[in-house]
């Protein structure tokens, strides 16, 4: 099963020759937790490699810093490995890689007491680490900083970490273009444009033996998502560019309780984390309905996916923007001590959780799919990783479970520093690029969020993904007047919604994260398997890789029950 459309995507940027180079080993582009964690884990397993981390804007401003409710690890008394790797499967609704879910929930415990080590605060409670429940677990394995300000902390110990390693060059401030491939089309650098203070300072080589991609996710592609303004896709546009393999691009994830703030609110949205509902609070329609109840056996705290379409389903039943959350017997006290941030984010638009219902929607929050790669974050090109939200090491499946994302940056990021010193490969020189070159203008780009919103969002149709299709193709052709990183973001954003359009309109099924109203149902028959995208002079190729379905029925139905 194979499609291809979308003639014309440039097989790299237009953008002016380096106009200055400097070289390191491993260049990590990106500074969450994936990135930072790469960097020192292939620092302290070979001291002698140079490491350069290149970041969009400033170290701290990625989705790391955003993230809530907390990390997922069998860390409690009497939880295990496989009771996590039982409620990993179950969330990915047959999609996941059963032994990529197994690496991540037996070496999760271990690498998050790493970080830990390295001086994240985690929060405690008489001694004991605090541990919370979100969405699809069964047993309460969350843990948290600051009560809601989890990524933040994190983020806080892996930065000064970082600083103390004179041998990890950070670049702030710098857009990461095209990887630069050599003869043999492995990697051999990568171009970078730097805004320094108050100018220009253009685009450059950093020739490397090796490069990992952190780079996050594509939240910008839609109107209203839960990710940073930094998140428009570069890493997965970059590595398409390159010839890399994207997989499972349909599978994003919409986070169901996110504030709503309105019908022309428009890029990062305020997140009501999941761990909100963990803690007590449960959701109501305009009635005052508990609308979940009989929906799943975790009621409110059901898997993303399923919270998700039974809120849209109600609001499409009531003919309403937004559904309500009620968490007001959790009291001002509980809140201001467990939720500060969300709290203070709540009251900032008006709404005082104590005392008031919280408006929330389904938005945009992350991709399960991404650059596909093996179990130690190797993609389809020689010296090319991946981690984190940008890879798709299959972990995730077809709807991530809540907090893993920080363990699958935390724990293959550990991988792959296993693994590269022994087979990074030698310098190599860039070879002539003879890959086309393009732009699209920068207008475009509210066009491409409108388009995706509203044909390729929550709910989807081979109708509403062929308009799609057309209206993306047009784009195609719009052009660009100048060049700089307003366009490379907007033609990155084009391809990257033109590639998970077309795998979308592939997958003739409703799973997981993925939801046709035109294939209301599963079909394991059919579908049982994976839609890998590739870029080939000019048009998108996506081909269908038939593989057994996870018996995610059995393992639900042998699952260990516990109350909360």
């Amino acid at each position: 099963m194979q499609s291809h459309q979308y003639a014309g995507l440039p097989g790299r940027l237009s953008a002016p020759p380096p106009g200055w180079t400097t070289r390191a080993d491993v260049v990590v582009i990106g500074s969450g937790i994936a990135g930072l964690t790469a960097a020192l884990r292939v620092r302290a397993e070979a001291p002698s490699l140079s490491v350069l981390v290149v970041t969009k804007t400033v170290l701290n401003a990625g989705s790391t810093q955003w993230a809530q409710g907390g990390i997922a690890a069998a860390l409690g008394e009497g939880d295990t490995p496989e009771e996590h790797e039982v409620d990993t499967l179950v969330a990915g609704a047959g999609a996941c890689d059963r032994e990529a879910v197994r690496v991540l929930v037996t070496e999760g415990p271990d690498a998050v007491r790493e970080l830990i080590g390295l001086g994240t605060n985690f929060d405690h409670h008489d001694g004991v680490l605090s541990l919370t429940r979100e969405g699809g677990h069964h047993r309460d394995r969350i843990a948290h900083a600051g009560g809601d300000a989890t990524g933040a902390e994190i983020q806080r110990a892996l930065i000064a970490a970082v600083e103390l390693d004179p041998r990890i060059e950070v670049i702030q401030h710098a857009l990461a273009v095209d990887l630069l491939l050599d003869a043999a089309g492995a990697v051999a650098g990568v171009t970078l444009h730097v805004l320094g203070e108050g100018q220009k300072d253009g685009v450059g080589a950093v020739h490397c033996r090796a490069v990992i991609l952190a780079s996050g996710g594509l939240g910008q592609v839609f109107n209203q998502t839960t990710n940073p303004a930094v998140s428009t896709g570069d890493g997965m546009a970059l590595a398409l560019r390159a010839g890399a393999v994207l997989r499972d691009l349909e599978f994003v994830q919409f986070h169901p309780t996110v504030m709503y703030l309105g019908p022309d609110s428009r890029g990062q949205q305020p997140l009501i984390s999941e761990a909100v509902r963990g803690e007590g609070a449960f959701l109501v329609d305009w009635a005052g309905n508990r609308f979940m109840q009989g929906q799943h056996e975790l009621a409110d705290l059901a898997p993303r996916d399923v919270v998700a379409k039974a809120i849209t389903r109600r609001m499409i039943e009531e003919g309403k923007p937004h559904m309500w959350l009620d968490a007001r017997h959790l009291g001002a006290a509980f809140w201001e001590k467990r939720f500060p941030t969300i709290l203070a984010t709540c009251r900032s638009h008006g709404v005082d959780p104590a005392v008031d219902l919280i408006p929330v929607a389904p938005a945009q929050h992350y991709a399960s799919g991404g650059v596909l790669t093996d179990l130690f974050g190797r993609s389809s090109i020689a010296g090319l990783y991946a981690t984190g939200e940008v890879a798709c090491s299959g972990v995730h499946g077809a709807n991530r479970l809540a907090s893993n994302s920080l363990l699958e940056g935390l724990v293959f990021s550990r991988r792959i520093a296993a693994v590269l010193p022994g087979e990074l490969r030698p310098w190599s020189t860039p070879a002539v690029d003879v890959r086309r070159p393009g732009l699209v203008d920068e207008s475009v780009r509210a066009d491409v969020q409108r388009t995706m919103t509203e044909r390729v969002g929550v709910l989807r149709s081979a109708a509403g993904m062929t308009e799609a299709a057309i209206a993306l193709s047009g784009l195609l052709a719009a052009g660009a007047g100048a060049v700089g990183p307003e366009q490379w973001e907007a033609t990155n954003l084009l391809a990257i919604s033109a590639a998970l359009a077309q795998a979308a309109s592939r997958r003739e099924e409703t799973r997981g994260s993925h939801w046709r109203e035109d294939f209301p149902e599963r079909d394991d028959a059919r579908m049982a398997g994976h839609f890998d995208t590739v870029l080939s002079d000019g048009e998108l190729f996506t081909v269908f890789r038939p593989s057994p379905a996870t018996d995610d029925v059995v393992v639900a139905a042998t699952h260990p029950t516990t109350e909360h």
